[in-house]
């Protein structure tokens, strides 16, 4: 009976305490984060700065007046995005496409993982007896069956290899799948047969949070789902320039191993987009599986957060060095854009250059001035400067095809160089001088040009 009364005992105290909280006010702890700098990146630390024209706006443009702004704090890319790190993005949705479109095949010759065969490119929770109880109530509920949207809930087999080399198609079913993700035939010239780059699509969804914070309403009416075709236009090489032989920039530019390192060109707005989408989920997939928290996602940065960056702590500047000259002392040249008359070379580079060239500015990013100019994530308005906030601004109309392009590029003169000057192209055009790069919000202790930076 003793043991009996010490056991409960026992028990009533380990319930008492189960919490670990005796009782008092704790706070539920989520999953533990520390800022990681993410690779390629640096941290720019949040302040305040004059956005807008400095001094005299030569060009008459009116779209810039001075405005002391701030903004928060943010990793961005030291460098434009090169041709490698798109290409990383192009190789994983071709081969998305490709086990997406072999686990179709798979399901419709009802072959299976062990035949050797198309079988082993089988969905993952495509054998009933082999489905954990949240892939089985998936597959019940979104099901599957008819046009290939209706397979995006379907988890697909990522452990096998993909065969690219046609004498290691494993069978005809297989070899059926790839032929269809080659251009036709009657398209193939100099022995070359490459893959159809317009099946290469990225589909993603998002919210207008903004919108819906402003609505009432369910909040469905305010998620939108996009689908991208992400190839590079190549061609613009070509269409930039009447009367101007570029052929071999539109051969090589973008797949040539001799161009990994120089900024990728002929993305649009969209399509640039499309990769911060991919990159956040690139990267929070990898964490998942470790358990850790997801990153804040990646985004292109709003024209104010632009403008901070490029001028790397320098108040009033003309360029991200300072100026209001081009030329250091030594005589050179401090970007890549077309001096002097048109002397496109005189800089040293008569196209692009790598994307860690000339000397960074003192926020540590490169070619913030010239080489290619880069999207922001801002809506054109020669008017915005004036209505727009002056904590974290930006003026983004998804109504608006205009987007906002800073910071000139190699065919660009001077003045379109200068921190201040804006300008824009449309959406969903690409062009041979804009690319892009990425910025990610910082979490945690607040980090501020008056604070020593981590």
């Amino acid at each position: 009976m003793k043991k009996y009364i010490s056991l409960i005992a026992v028990l009533a105290l380990l319930s008492s305490c189960g919490g670990g909280d005796r009782g008092q006010l704790v706070g539920a702890e989520g999953k533990k984060w520390n800022p990681e700098k993410p690779y390629g990146m640096t941290l720019i630390p949040g302040g305040s700065f004059v956005m807008g024209k400095a001094d005299d706006d030569i060009a008459d443009q009116e779209n810039a007046p001075p405005k002391t702004v701030t903004v928060r704090s943010f990793y961005m890319d030291e460098t434009e995005i090169t041709n490698a790190e798109y290409r990383q993005f192009v190789n994983y949705v071709k081969d998305s496409v490709v086990r997406v479109n072999l686990a179709i095949m798979a399901e419709m010759q009802g072959a299976v993982p062990g035949d050797g065969g198309i079988g082993e490119f089988a969905f993952a929770d495509g054998d009933p007896d082999n489905l954990t109880p949240y892939q089985e109530y998936m597959l019940n509920t979104y099901g599957q069956g008819g046009p290939t949207d209706s397979y995006e809930n379907r988890k697909l087999n990522t452990k096998v290899d993909l065969y690219w080399e046609t004498d290691e198609y494993p069978d005809v079913f297989y070899a059926e799948v790839m032929d269809s993700m080659y251009i036709p035939m009657d398209e193939v010239y100099n022995g070359q047969r490459t893959i159809d780059v317009k099946k290469l699509k990225f589909k993603y969804s998002w919210m207008d949070i903004q919108a819906a914070a402003r609505a009432k309403g369910d909040r469905s009416n305010f998620i939108k789902n996009e689908e991208v075709a992400i190839y590079p236009d190549t061609t613009v090489w070509i269409k930039d320039f009447n009367y101007s032989y570029n052929e071999p920039m539109h051969n090589d530019y973008f797949w040539h191993s001799a161009f990994d390192a120089y900024p990728v060109v002929g993305v649009s707005w969209k399509q640039a987009r499309a990769f911060t989408q991919w990159r956040t989920k690139h990267h929070n997939d990898f964490r998942r599986a470790k358990g850790d928290a997801n990153v804040p996602s990646y985004r292109l940065p709003t024209e104010g957060e632009w403008e901070y960056a490029a001028r790397g702590g320098l108040d009033g500047a003309t360029y991200p060095w300072g100026g209001p000259y081009t030329l250091n002392d030594r005589g050179c040249f401090m970007a890549n854009f077309k001096p002097l008359r048109g002397d496109y070379a005189a800089d040293q580079a008569l196209y692009t250059v790598e994307a860690k060239s000339y000397d960074p500015n003192d926020f540590g990013l490169y070619n913030m001035a010239g080489n290619v100019a880069e999207w922001v994530d801002s809506s054109y308005d020669p008017n915005s400067y004036h209505y727009m906030s002056t904590m974290n601004p930006t003026v983004n109309n998804p109504e608006d095809r205009r987007k906002v392009v800073r910071g000139g590029s190699w065919k660009d003169v001077a003045y379109f160089l200068q921190v201040s000057s804006r300008d824009y192209e449309y959406a969903d055009s690409a062009r041979s001088y804009i690319g892009f790069r990425t910025v990610q919000d910082y979490l945690g202790t607040d980090v501020t040009l008056n604070q020593s930076s981590k």
